[in-house]
């Protein structure tokens, strides 16, 4: 009796030891969380519009705008402009969805202007819709009923928000000098907004896009496009993502391919080895996405602002 008692007192005392190590870690976790969600990241000069409205969407969103350090010292000029999603994640670690792990889209834009590996351009970020993010980034609903309203998203964008960026910052507003990209829905967001509208956006980045969604839609859409616009693509998947990713994300790039794209010319396809899906991947690879995108190139008459305006 003296030994079972004896061993209960010690199966206690390890669950209750084990519950005040897991409490401890917990406590550990949430004020390193507040710690990061104080450290802001933004790198150059980033403007915020906290309440942008949008009557598509019913509700303000806030928007993020980098400028290349030359906007302010060449008044004259203009700029390509890419936009992206999930702006919470773009910039800024203390806004970021994981506190202290966001794109280094700055960062990255910032060094690579600096050393002339890419065009200076202008970014803009938009956050997501929270709980109403699966439907504004999805073309077709899922079995529960989710997803669908991208083109309301889309309409957003292009109606809304782009007229708005053109009117307030010099941009290039042709489609050759405009892009979009996100990732995981985001980059079907992407892809498909890009290539319904592509009078609109000339340039796509899909990244560790959800090409499996709805059993692989977005490449049975792909397939069935009347014809290949002049769009340059990147689109990637890292080998440690959810099981079938990379099978989908080939399909996908064959499918591209099919249509008419070119590999190393018009289309990008990188499979990162090792990496997870997530915002330190996605960072790693900015760099490579914004040279693909934006390479050099030499300064024309347009990007010149004109006399009349």
């Amino acid at each position: 009796m003296r030994r079972l008692t004896f061993s209960l007192g010690i199966a206690a005392a390890f669950v209750l030891a084990s519950y005040a190590g897991c409490r401890l870690q917990q406590w550990r976790q949430a004020e390193e969380e507040k710690r990061l969600r104080k450290m802001h990241t933004l790198r150059g000069t980033v403007e915020r519009h906290p309440d942008f409205h949008s009557d598509i969407l019913g509700e303000d969103r806030r928007v993020w705008v980098y400028l290349p350090p030359m906007y302010e010292r060449e008044p004259e000029r203009r700029f390509p402009v890419l936009y992206m999603h999930d702006g919470q994640n773009v910039f800024d670690g203390a806004t970021a969805f994981l506190a202290g792990k966001e794109w280094e889209a700055d960062e990255s834009a910032e060094r690579l202007i600096e050393e002339g590996r890419i065009e200076p351009l202008i970014i803009v970020a938009v956050d997501n819709g929270g709980a109403e993010r699966t439907n504004e980034y999805t073309p077709t609903q899922d079995r529960r009923g989710e997803g669908g309203q991208v083109e309301r998203y889309a309409r957003m964008l292009v109606d809304e928000l782009k007229p708005w960026i053109d009117k307030r910052y010099r941009t290039r507003p042709g489609r050759e000098s405009t892009g979009i990209a996100g990732s995981s829905l985001g980059g079907l967001a992407s892809l498909w907004i890009g290539l319904t509208h592509p009078d609109v956006f000339g340039r796509i980045a899909a990244v560790s896009t959800s090409a499996g969604r709805d059993g692989g839609q977005i490449i049975r859409f792909v397939e069935a496009l009347p014809e290949k616009p002049a769009t340059r693509i990147w689109t990637d998947i890292g080998t440690e993502e959810r099981y079938g990713a990379v099978k989908y994300a080939r399909l996908l790039r064959d499918a591209l391919v099919k249509k008419g794209w070119k590999e190393g010319v018009d289309l990008a396809y990188v499979e990162a080895e090792g990496a997870s899906h997530n915002e330190t991947a996605w960072a790693r690879r900015m760099p490579a996405i914004l040279e693909f995108l934006f390479p050099p190139r030499p300064e024309a008459e347009e990007d010149v602002v004109q006399a009349d305006g």
